[in-house]
């Protein structure tokens, strides 16, 4: 595969797929945001209809990629699961979560949690 993204030589398959998932993502994105600035920009309300329909459809994409993603990251999923749909203000998701200085928040005494939430998939 060549990409101008890959920066090491010899990445297994799941790396590059990886990769792959990613600079999808980020061309996802930016289509969005191209889209959205037509419709902004547009006088013609048939175009503007067309050119929303299509942003959404690349919305739509951007957010299968993004699914894609954090099926094969636990990170990505741990983030995604802290961060989407809440009603906090988002600035204050990571400091609710980790405690003011970082850390994860202290286990209940004789819960047996570690305070990272479940790791198990689907819980």
């Amino acid at each position: 595969m060549a990409s101008e993204g890959l920066h090491e030589e010899g990445l297994s398959e799941e790396v590059r797929d990886f990769h792959r998932g990613v600079v999808s993502l980020m061309e996802e994105l930016e289509a969005i945001d191209w889209y959205g600035q037509r419709v902004a920009a547009t006088n013609d309300e048939s175009l503007r209809a067309v050119l929303a329909h299509n942003r959404n459809e690349e919305i739509e994409h951007a957010a299968m990629t993004l699914e894609w993603l954090r099926r094969r990251d636990p990170v990505f999923d741990l983030q995604l699961r802290t961060v989407l749909f809440s009603d906090r203000p988002i600035t204050e998701i990571e400091e609710a979560t980790t405690g003011k200085n970082g850390s994860a928040p202290a286990a209940t005494a004789g819960s047996g949690s570690l305070a990272i939430g479940s790791l198990r998939k689907g819980a």
